[in-house]
């Protein structure tokens, strides 16, 4: 009786054992997520950022040929996890509402055969309300530059250093108007380590935009726009616009090149929420 006790428990820890193997070779083949979800600034839009990474790195039966990333259980992405890195990153349009279910779902065999399936899923809070920036740049001002010609080029504005609304230039030259409309069309804005742009402090000192609007109140034109905030009282800042019709643009009626104003102020500032 002895050995037959013998002999059964030698095959259950056998089988113990094997259990363990296969589940520890299960627990072993899977990918790991990790995501965030992020506002951009420059679309307004809510974004989803994501890397998949091999259960071990660099290990065998690490590789993958084909690991799909699914958003709310919807395909927006795939990559393989290769050496050296064994993983990937991305980004995708997050989905409407406060949260979304980013997975990685591991497609192909790993490289030591074993299939796949493994899913590895990740809940992502998402930003709430306007995606708007309040920390990086905007101009306000205006002043004036008269040309050679004699002709008096006045400007106001506030423009802010991103595509949203809210932004406003009126441009005033011998009696003719420009006034843009709210979209611009493109906007960049950097900071020159030469210029002194201070007080207040900012975090730009130029900004160049390409916006459309309305000239002597007729729709269809188009504004060029150099900025540059080059410190107080502003005698030292500089402006360029060049205003010419959208559809023609050989039909220039306004082209100023940059030069320093010759009065009033161009300021750079902290951002503040859009309207």
């Amino acid at each position: 009786m002895r050995n037959r006790f013998g002999v059964l428990a030698c095959a259950f820890l056998l089988a113990v054992a094997a259990q363990l193997s296969m589940a520890g070779t299960a627990l072993a083949h899977h990918p790991i997520i990790e995501a965030e979800g992020v506002c951009d600034p420059s679309t307004g839009l809510i974004t989803i950022n994501y890397t998949a990474t091999s259960w071990l790195l660099a290990e065998p039966g690490g590789a993958n040929p084909q690991v799909d990333i699914l958003i709310n259980n919807v395909k927006v992405d795939e990559g393989a996890f290769e050496a050296p890195a064994y993983s990937f990153s991305g980004s995708a349009l997050a989905p409407a509402g406060d949260s979304a279910v980013v997975s990685a779902l591991a497609v192909g065999l790993w490289d030591d055969g074993t299939g796949g399936g493994q899913l590895a899923s990740v809940t992502v809070e998402l930003p709430t309300g306007p995606c708007v920036v309040t920390g990086f740049g905007r101009f306000t001002g205006g002043g004036f530059t008269t040309r050679v010609d004699g002709v008096r080029i006045s400007r106001g504005l506030t423009i802010h250093c991103d595509l949203l609304l809210s932004n406003n230039l009126e441009v005033n030259a011998g009696g003719k108007k420009f006034h843009m409309t709210e979209h611009l069309t493109t906007i960049a804005c950097t900071d020159d380590p030469a210029i002194d742009q201070t007080p207040p402090a900012a975090p730009l000192d130029t900004i160049i935009g390409v916006g459309t609007g309305r000239y002597n109140n007729k729709d269809g034109y188009t504004i060029e726009f150099t900025l540059v905030d080059a410190g107080e009282p502003g005698t030292n800042d500089e402006a360029a616009m060049r205003i010419y019709e959208t559809a023609n643009p050989s039909n220039v009626v306004l082209d100023l090149p940059l030069q320093t104003i010759d009065g009033g102020n161009l300021q750079a500032h902290y951002d503040q929420p859009h309207k």
